[in-house]
Formats: structure tokens, sequence, C-alpha cells
């Protein structure tokens, strides 16, 4: 499909109006924009401008509110608990990670988990916050039951993402950001605009056999757990999304497992919720407060380089650091613009008719 790239500020700009246009306030929608875009300048095209209009689409059926009241519930010197008030998770997350900044200036470590919030974006801008305050960062988040644990038909779990981020010194930092699925559920959503077939062992229909249509799960089928089945390590890739689920919701007082809201605003809210909306968990680790920063990303370098230097496979250029691509592709669609697929440009243009903006 042909792709026509705009302007990171063209698409801050648009995406900034319309959070205002939903009610945010100017801070907030442009937090919520930055966010949001920080995806797509990583290339993780599945959470960025494309969910824009998901998120509008919460906020028309209440379930979204734009001007929340973000506070703490509860709290020790090196943990917290936030409700998000049902704010967008683009605003309630980074007010989260800033408290965990703020809990290990004081004690050396941070903890925050979160209750009632909603889609928080990419795991890794909320992490990579705490990187720039030379402090090792952590995001996790639960989301709405897409998976089917090891097993199982029922689909229970969310895609719920972790994300580690590391300082380094000369080198950028080490970022692992990444679904506990195979792949997420986003993936699915690229193969169906590209009319493409999903590897197998991304998806099972609602018997649990495998498949490699990526409209399973409009059938009643499941993503997968990371390993994809028993003999690849899926049971792993459960008991991680499970650590998340439990992280996120269960420790906060957010709703966990099947009783997650989803964020396709046209599917019914779950019933009998036992928390209050989409949870996350938060962390932010001093260097210092285990050894000296720069002597740590000294070695941090060095780990770096070493692994660079490792002899790739047959048929491979290079072994890659986890957040390098990523790193890499921020700065070349900062540079050139940012790709957007034909059904997503609409999407685009639909919404700025809806608000009288241009675009």
């Amino acid at each position: 499909m042909a792709e026509n790239r705009f302007p990171y500020l063209q698409l801050l700009r648009f995406t900034t109006s319309v959070f205002e246009k939903i009610g945010c306030n100017p801070t907030d929608a442009e937090l919520a924009a930055k966010v949001l875009l920080s995806a797509d300048l990583r290339g993780i095209d599945s959470h960025g401008v494309a969910r824009l209009s998901g998120y509008v689409r919460l906020w028309e059926v209440k379930r979204v509110n734009a001007n929340p009241n973000i506070k703490i519930i509860h709290e020790t010197p090196s943990t917290a608990v936030i409700d998000g008030d049902g704010g967008l998770g683009l605003v309630v997350a980074p007010f989260a990670m800033k408290v965990a900044i703020e809990k290990a200036k004081n004690a050396g470590t941070g903890w925050v988990s979160v209750q009632n919030s909603n889609h928080f974006g990419i795991a890794g801008y909320h992490a990579l916050m705490a990187v720039e305050q030379d402090m090792i960062g952590w995001a996790m988040t639960n989301a709405s039951p897409l998976v089917a644990p090891t097993f199982s038909t029922e689909r229970l779990l969310g895609t719920n993402p972790i994300c580690v981020a590391v300082p380094a010194g000369e080198e950028a930092p080490f970022v692992a950001d990444m679904a506990t699925t195979t792949a997420a559920n986003g993936k699915l959503e690229i193969l169906q605009r590209k009319n493409e077939k999903a590897p197998l062992g991304w998806v099972q229909d609602k018997y649990g056999n495998a498949s490699v249509n990526p409209h399973e799960l409009k059938s009643g089928g499941a993503l997968l757990p990371l390993g994809g089945d028993r003999e690849h390590g899926s049971h792993k890739g459960y008991a991680l999304g499970a650590i998340v689920d439990i992280f996120s919701a269960v420790l906060s007082g957010a709703n966990y497992g099947p009783w997650v809201p989803p964020f396709p605003a046209y599917v019914p809210m779950p019933e009998e919720q036992p928390g209050k909306g989409i949870g996350h968990f938060l962390g932010a680790m001093r260097i210092d407060a285990f050894r000296p920063a720069d002597d740590f990303k000294l070695h941090m370098d060095k780990w770096i380089q070493r692994f660079k230097a490792a002899t790739p496979i047959a048929g491979e250029e290079r072994v890659i650091i986890p957040g390098e691509p990523e790193k890499e592709m921020e700065t070349e669609r900062m540079r050139t613009g940012i790709p957007l697929l034909p059904v997503v440009e609409e999407d685009l243009k639909f919404l700025a008719e809806k608000f009288l903006l241009n675009f």
C-alpha cells in the first residue's frame, strides 16, 4: 500500500487539537499527543495515531474522563497507589511515573500501582521518563482480555506489555519494550489493513486450533502467549502476562483478567467488575542507590558494545540491542516524516471534519 509521510510536528499539532476538542486542557492534550506520537516515531505504528479515533470513541461513550482528578490514594515512602479517575492512560501513566521518580529520589526506588485508568500507549514512553533522571524505568499495564492462557480456549489476559529501560553513557539506553504475547493485537490490526495473513503461533481459533487468520479474534479466537504453544514456551509468556495483570491490577484495585474494560468502544463492558478501570504499574530505580551512576553507565556501555560485537549468524548483519531499532527509527522519522497507511490517513481526515480542524 502507498503510504504518505507526515511531519511529526504536523501530527503533534493535529493530535493535540483533537484531544482539546474532547475536553482535555492544553497541557494534558499536548502530553497525550506526545505519548501517542512516540509510538509512531519509534516504529510501533499499531499504538500511535492509528488509535486516536479509538480514544475519541471511548470519550463519546463516557468511558474516558477528559479532565480527571488524578490522585494518590495510598502511599509509603517508596510506594503509592494512584486513582486515575477514568482519565486517559496517556496522561495518568506519566503522572504515576513522576510520583515513582520523586519517591526514588528520596528512597532509592519508587513503585506505583494505578487503578481507574485507560490505555496508556506504549510502555516505552513511561519507562524512558526514568532514564532521563539516571534511573532504571519499569512500566507495565494490563489490557482487555484477548489472550488465551496455555491450554485454554477462553480469553483471560491482555497483551500485558512490560518495558524496562536502562540508561547508558555514550550508548543509547537499553529499552526492552514488549507484549507478553507472541504479537500485540495492534500487529493483527496492521495485517488486517494490509489484507495479509498472520504467522503461525500468533492466534488460535475458538476451539484452540492454530490459525493464520488475522480476523480470528472477531470469531471468538484468541491471541497466544509469548511462545505460541507449550512446546515453544507459551507457559512462560502466560506467566509473564499474569505477573503484569497482578502487579497492575490486583495490587492497585483495578480490573483484572476477563473483567478488564475493552478498548473498542462498541464492545460491551464486562459485568460485575471487581475493580476500577485498567491498571498500570510503574517503577523507578535510582542507579546511585546501587553504585555510582557514572560507573554503572561506563559498564553499561561496555555491556552494549560487547553484545554489538557478537558474531552474527549467516544472513544477518548484526546482533541488535533492545531499543536500538526503535531509536534508529525515531531519528529517521523525525527527519523524513511518519508514514501513515491510507486507512489511517482517512481516519484522521474524518476526525478533522468531525471537529472542524485542518489536517
